[in-house]
């Protein structure tokens, strides 16, 4: 990785130093000025994640946002519309509801999954350990114990406390220690579930058709008060998510024999098979109508939060990116499209479903921009292994504020990503498409598919600068009077079979979700 290039960014700095200094270009001024004197981003992002809040694919809030955003762009005078790209399990998260009612009562931090089966009334049940076992065999024979109990699936974490925190504070002897306790007792649950002969995917449809009263997991996320919520995977029985601490409380009193019980009552509702869809908008070129410049970012999220940095923050960025656009340069030479894709956090389903469907337009891309890591400001830039990428992305680039330019660390040409977020998409289809990576402010622990992805972990500055970017970036594309070059390099020797490694290659998106 290194910095953008050192002479020119030299040049720059001795042209002045002032943040967003004026440039030599009026629709650049334009861009900034719009961006910081009248952005839109705290409206939107209150409406989005506040109002609508999580945007799990097949519920109705998902078909809220897609339209909510429809509303927007024709409110900023920009054609846009849903298309469908497929089907998927309809499903209404309600209330969830966990109390320890022996031997104390105690109300408990935690929520179902998503998918989770709705319970018909509130079912009060003995807790009970999956225990040490020898092998698949002496799991089946212990296997009836739970019935009409709830079965804890999760390891007892050693510490409640993130590393960082016993860094700061512990002995080095204390902290080695904890780390090597940590280490071992991991390894030993890992053990402990695989001698079941089950997955994390299959073990709780084995508990429920055993006759568990319910699934009660805790997935920490290595951070104070946040978990990780996915889904369940049981048909009829509550699969529930309880934080670390009250988790911690019901497994010791579980193991020293106290005995507890819990109330678990959930609601949801399932909605039967629901049409999936893409958000797209469109400023049309006036010069090269069928060449395209995409702005792009999952518009799905997981429901444990409310999507805010996972990716409210993307999404805020392409429409307020799309917004200026429209207010500063409303004629682009190039078509200015926007995806808002469904259903990524399932495997980009609908980017593919996008790339599948419009090889029109996949084949006449300029560049794509897509950001999906956080809240942000762009950190990071890869060629994604086109070899070329430089020549045009090192010349759009020299239009972007240095206060902005000078953050960015470019690789290229770099390697073309395989998965990860929707750019993957259309790198596979053989599309210079790019990532814009954002700073960590502590993503991965806090907010990446976490109960604690809310408004409030947004930094809108930051988020500003990147719809400045973006814009920037969008309007050099569209004006560039060269096509983009889609020459990839030769990738590096592949270990495993001394060849070169080759090119990813599309995927099948997955057009019918969870009705199996």
């Amino acid at each position: 990785m290194r910095k953008f290039p050192k002479l020119l960014f030299l040049s720059l700095l001795l042209s002045g130093s002032l943040a967003f200094a004026q440039s030599k270009d009026p629709v650049v001024d334009n861009i900034v000025q719009e961006a910081t004197q009248n952005s839109q981003l705290e409206k939107l992002a209150h409406e989005l994640i506040d109002v609508i809040g999580p945007r799990l694919v097949g519920t109705p809030q998902m078909k809220q946002a897609n339209d909510w955003a429809i509303s927007k762009y024709k409110d900023w005078g920009i054609a846009a519309r849903n298309e469908k790209w497929g089907e998927w399990r309809g499903w209404e998260r309600g209330i969830s509801h966990i109390d320890m009612v022996h031997p104390r009562t105690k109300t408990l931090e935690g929520m179902q999954l998503a998918w989770s089966p709705n319970m018909k009334k509130a079912v009060t049940a003995e807790l009970i350990i999956i225990p040490e076992l020898g092998d698949s065999v002496a799991f089946q024979k212990w296997l009836p114990a739970v019935k009409g109990k709830f079965v804890m699936v999760s390891m007892n974490q050693p510490t409640g406390r993130p590393e960082y925190n016993w860094k700061e504070f512990a002995t080095a002897e204390s902290f080695e220690k904890m780390k090597t306790q940590k280490t071992e007792q991991t390894e030993a649950w890992r053990k402990r579930i695989g001698q079941t002969g089950y997955t994390a995917r299959t073990l709780p449809v084995a508990l429920e058709k055993a006759g568990a009263a319910g699934v009660v997991a805790s997935n920490w996320s290595n951070g104070f008060g946040v978990n990780k919520i996915f889904s369940a995977y049981t048909k009829k029985i509550p699969t529930v998510d309880i934080a670390l601490e009250d988790y911690g409380l019901l497994y010791r009193l579980t193991e020293s024999g106290h005995k507890p019980r819990i109330t678990i009552r959930t609601e949801s509702k399932e909605k039967g098979v629901v049409p999936t869809f893409n958000t797209i908008a469109e400023i049309k070129g006036t010069e090269k109508p069928n060449e395209y410049v995409i702005l792009s970012a999952h518009f799905d999220s997981w429901d444990g939060g409310t999507g805010a940095t996972d990716n409210g923050t993307g999404t805020l960025t392409m429409m307020e990116a799309m917004r200026i656009l429209k207010k500063v340069y409303p004629n682009p030479k190039r078509t200015i499209l926007v995806g808002h894709w469904g259903s990524e956090e399932q495997g980009l389903n609908g980017s593919r479903a996008f790339v599948e469907d419009h090889p029109e337009i996949v084949q006449n891309v300029q560049a794509v921009f897509n950001q999906d890591n956080g809240t942000g400001r762009v950190v990071n830039l890869s060629g994604q292994g086109f070899l070329n990428a430089y020549e045009f992305l090192g010349r759009w680039l020299t239009k972007v504020p240095e206060n902005i330019r000078s953050q960015i660390e470019t690789s290229f040409p770099g390697r073309p990503g395989t998965g990860g977020s929707d750019f993957a998409s259309f790198v596979a289809a053989g599309a210079p498409a790019f990532s814009l990576s954002s700073l960590n402010w502590s993503y991965g622990t806090y907010t990446w598919h976490t109960n604690r992805d809310t408004y409030d972990k947004i930094v809108f500055d930051d988020v500003r600068s990147n719809a400045i970017l973006t814009a920037i970036l969008a309007y050099m594309a569209s004006e560039d009077p060269n096509k983009t070059s889609r020459e990839k390099s030769v990738l590096p020797i592949d270990v495993k079979t001394g060849e070169p490694g080759a090119w990813p290659t599309p995927a099948k998106p997955n057009r019918k979700g969870g009705l199996d």
